[in-house]
């Protein structure tokens, strides 16, 4: 259920179209903003796993925060100011409507790849939704977001997930290559040696279901909507993490900053 999302427009890749159009062609063009649609709920689910499985409150870095409605969710009057919220992007025009939609954040532009001016150990929680992916460099970028986080705060990153089954179901219509600025696609292992030599320790590797539906002939595409996304809607709305890797579309990390 929980799918590559539009907030992943950060990173070095200049030459591609990180604008306002980005929002509204290719693979976005039929994404839904509205309260429960799919994209609302998957904003839901990181910021759950964020306040869960991190620190009960600090500063939070979003790499790439797009739209920022991912943000939106650590500012809920409920939480009482308890988190104070970042958000970096290359595309500016997305910076604009991010500071309409959450207006107690902060926000500026700046590459993925070079996160400063912010200094050593300013965040409790940094999280990388589907940005490295697009990035000329991700492994630069994986330093720097070691660098920013203090000890034993939480990174949250997620990216496609190369080991899916359904990418040599679907060959070359796999969500991951529709993307044109997928630039560095990975298999798993790749992305977790790069965590594990920038000092971070995973502490659940899982995935998000399989909601890029349809993915058999002869049988309805809304059937298999149900079908295949009635898991990944589940850990969503629940907020888990149980899903194994192999059974999803997206590779989801959560690890701690840790010393040597």
């Amino acid at each position: 259920m929980v799918e590559r999302q539009p907030e992943a427009t950060s990173g070095g890749a200049q030459n591609h179209p990180f604008d306002e159009s980005y929002f509204r062609v290719g693979p976005y063009a039929r994404v839904s903003f509205a309260r429960y649609s799919q994209y609302w709920w998957s904003n839901r689910f990181y910021a759950t796993l964020a306040r869960k499985h991190g620190p009960r409150g600090g500063r939070v870095l979003e790499v790439g925060c797009g739209l920022g409605h991912l943000l939106g969710w650590f500012t809920a009057p409920r939480l009482g100011g308890r988190y104070q919220v970042f958000g970096t992007d290359i595309n500016a025009p997305a910076l604009t409507e991010a500071r309409r939609n959450v207006p107690q954040g902060n926000f500026l532009v700046m590459s993925a790849e070079n996160l400063r001016p912010f200094e050593d150990g300013t965040f409790a929680i940094v999280i990388a939704k589907h940005v490295v992916e697009h990035l000329p460099n991700p492994e630069k970028a994986i330093a720097e977001m070691s660098r920013v986080l203090a000890p034993g705060g939480m990174l949250l990153l997620a990216t496609p997930n190369l080991d899916s089954p359904m990418r040599g179901l679907k060959k070359e219509k796999w969500i991951g290559y529709q993307d044109p600025t997928h630039i560095s696609l990975k298999r798993p292992g790749e992305w977790l040696a790069y965590l594990r030599k920038y000092q971070f320790k995973p502490r659940k590797v899982f995935s998000d279901g399989f909601w890029d539906a349809p993915y058999v002939r002869g049988i309805p595409s809304k059937l298999q909507k149900v079908i295949f996304g009635v898991p990944g809607g589940l850990q969503a709305v629940l907020g888990w993490s149980i899903i194994p890797l192999r059974m999803g579309e997206s590779l989801i990390v959560i690890a701690e900053k840790v010393t040597r």
